[in-house]
Order: structure tokens, then C-alpha cells, then sequence
């Protein structure tokens, strides 16, 4: 059932797994002596790729398992067969890409998710409030990571902007092929702890996860000097295993990250905007031109950009269409079953008849 790796820090505790109270408290004392806990590691189209402290397994998909992604707990018997998933700690989320009317689930129970930006022209204030409004609706603390330091000359220029958007926020720049950048984030990287590391293509995410695991298991790959821009080396979200007891997990770059379901996340994001927003003449006030708009007129006066209005405000009304489009499709979904079940139930009446 189980198989080793050569890998040496493969878990070999349930706490390097990123195990926690959270989880303990979930199981009864018969489930914890009998049955086997496991974790997903990855998610293909036909199978979920585990992690137990026994070593690697495996679970075929099927329609009756629950909506699984990986960073999952999961819940099996002596013969690998599911039992039950394990309530979630925190869960990342998106609108599918495309037209397509359903949610992607990108990762769950993670800690802190690690939003990475190059110093160079990847850096991109509204899409690190994008990631910021991920982070905070999923439950989990963004620790924003700028890479390619070493490649910057004016790296106090960034910071400034950046302290902008929250004081509070929890930054560190690194060099992402530096080991040195292994002892910066050390404090977020202890046994027990799960972290998620997402940015655009070229920004070094997996050169930052292969560094912190102090491996090459990640492919990376130059980005065209030109604009930047990087190649998707990162095809699949993939978790990884840090030597002091850490779990990382590596995403692809994102081309579309749509939000749905995240008033919560959006409102955390731009508390600047909120708090300011309490002071408008009206209640309902959408700070474009209303009269007695303090947001406005806190632009005015200098004290707030411009352009993080105009993304608090694209963000509202792209949550607010995916959210509404997702409750329509879930609405017809539960319509369509009611339907099979009833035409079930009349199959059956008329067959015992």
C-alpha cells in the first residue's frame, strides 16, 4: 500500500505533515488508534497522491469522494478505502479560468500563504492585492516575499510602496537562489506549519521552494530580459517537504486568479478605503462622484493613490458577478438533482405498483 521515497525529508511524524490540534480535536479515540491519516499531495485527473507517516499512497477519484484539492486531511481505513475529509483550517479558492461557470479550489489547511513579486517589471501593486484578498478570505497570513534583490538597485523604492497597502504587512526581501533567504523565512517554516507560495510566472517561486527545501526538485527557467515575463516551468500545484519540519506547497502561475465569495477578504485588503468610507455622506456611497465622499476626497488631498480605489472597486464588482453567476449555477445544479430524485421516486412507486 505504502511506498518510501528517496527523499530525505520525507515526514516521517504526523506533525511534519503539518499536523495540528485543529485536526486532533476532529478524531475520536478509535479513529487516531485505527485508522490512517493522510494528506493529499497532489490531485491528477484520475487519482490523489497521499502522504502517510507510513509513506506515499494513493486514492482513485471517484463522484462520491467530496470535493478534495491538495494540503487536504484525509481520513482511510487499513485497506487505503476513504473513510471521511477532515474539516478545513483554511481554504484557497478561485472561479474557474475561462467562461467556465464553476470554483477551482487551489489549496487547503495552509498557514501562511507566501505571495511572491520580483523586483523588476513583474511588480505589480494591484496583484498583490489580489493575492492579499485570497489570503485573508481563506483564513491564512500573507507573508508578501520579494525576490531578485540582488538584481535591483533601488530595492527601498519597492519597500515604500509596498507599506502602502498595510503597514502591518509582513514583508522580507531575498535573493531566492541565496541559502541565506532559508534563514529569513526560518520563522515561518517550523514543524507543524504549512505554507503555499504563489506569484506570476518568472518571479522565482520555485527556485524559492527549492532553496528552502534544499533541493532541485523544482524545474525553473530564465525569464526573457525584455519584459521579464517567465516561462510555466510549475505545471501543477505540488507539496514539498522543509528539512526543520515544514510543508510547502508550489503553485503555477496564475493568468486568471477571479475571486468569488470574498467580501470578507476585499474588505480586510483595503481597510484604508473602509474606515475612510464610514465618513461618506451617504451610506451607500460608491466613491465615484457622489457629493460628501471623504474617499474622494482623501485623493484630493494626497492621502490616498488613486489606483487602489479603482482596484478595490474592480475586485468588488468582479467578486460580486462570479459569486451571483456561481449561486445561479448552484441553484440550477440543486433544481436538476430534485429532478432526478423525483423522477426516481416515481420509477420506483410505479414499479411497486
Amino acid at each position: 500500500m505504502y511506498a518510501k521515497g528517496n527523499d530525505m525529508n520525507l515526514p516521517s511524524t504526523l506533525q511534519q505533515l503539518g499536523w495540528q490540534a485543529f485536526f486532533q480535536q476532529q478524531l475520536n479515540l478509535q479513529e487516531f488508534e485505527n485508522a490512517v491519516i493522510a494528506r493529499v499531495t497532489a490531485h491528477h485527473r484520475s487519482s490523489y497522491e497521499l502522504m502517510t507517516v507510513g509513506g506515499a499512497c494513493s486514492l482513485m477519484a471517484n463522484p462520491t469522494l467530496p470535493q478534495i484539492t491538495i494540503g487536504d486531511w484525509l481520513l482511510l481505513d487499513t485497506a487505503g478505502r476513504f473513510i471521511r475529509l477532515l474539516a478545513r483550517k483554511s481554504l484557497f479558492k478561485r472561479k474557474a479560468a475561462g467562461s467556465q461557470l464553476a470554483e477551482q479550489l487551489i489549496a487547503a489547511n495552509v498557514d501562511t500563504l507566501i505571495i511572491v513579486c520580483s523586483l523588476n517589471h513583474d511588480f505589480n501593486l494591484s496583484r498583490i492585492e489580489r493575492y492579499l484578498t485570497l489570503a485573508h478570505e481563506a483564513g491564512a497570513e500573507p507573508l508578501l516575499v520579494l525576490t531578485k534583490m540582488d538584481l535591483c538597485s533601488d530595492v527601498e523604492a519597492y519597500l515604500q510602496q509596498v507599506k502602502q497597502l498595510d503597514p502591518m504587512l509582513m514583508v522580507e526581501t531575498v535573493n531566492a537562489l541565496d541559502i541565506s533567504c532559508s534563514h529569513i523565512l526560518q520563522p515561518w517554516c517550523k514543524a507543524g506549519s504549512t505554507l503555499a507560495v504563489v506569484g506570476s510566472s518568472g518571479v522565482g517561486k520555485s527556485t524559492l521552494v527549492n532553496t528552502l527545501t534544499d533541493n532541485s526538485e523544482q524545474k525553473t527557467a530564465e525569464v526573457r530580459s525584455d519584459d521579464s515575463k517567465g516561462r510555466h516551468t510549475t505545471t501543477a500545484r505540488s507539496m514539498h517537504f522543509i528539512a526543520a519540519g515544514a510543508v510547502v506547497i508550489d503553485t503555477p502561475g496564475m493568468r486568471e486568479l477571479q475571486l468569488t465569495d470574498c467580501d470578507d477578504g476585499i474588505r480586510r485588503t483595503f481597510a484604508d478605503i473602509e474606515s475612510l468610507a464610514r465618513h461618506c455622506r451617504f451610506n451607500d456611497c460608491q466613491h465615484f462622484a457622489e457629493p460628501g465622499c471623504a474617499v474622494q476626497q482623501a485623493i484630493a488631498q494626497g492621502d490616498l493613490d488613486a489606483r487602489r480605489l479603482t482596484n478595490y472597486q474592480k475586485l468588488n464588482a468582479e467578486q460580486a458577478r462570479n459569486t451571483a453567476s456561481l449561486q445561479v449555477r448552484r441553484a440550477q445544479a440543486r433544481q436538476f438533482s430534485k429532478m432526478v430524485k423525483s423522477v426516481k421516486s416515481l420509477k420506483t412507486r410505479k414499479y411497486i405498483d
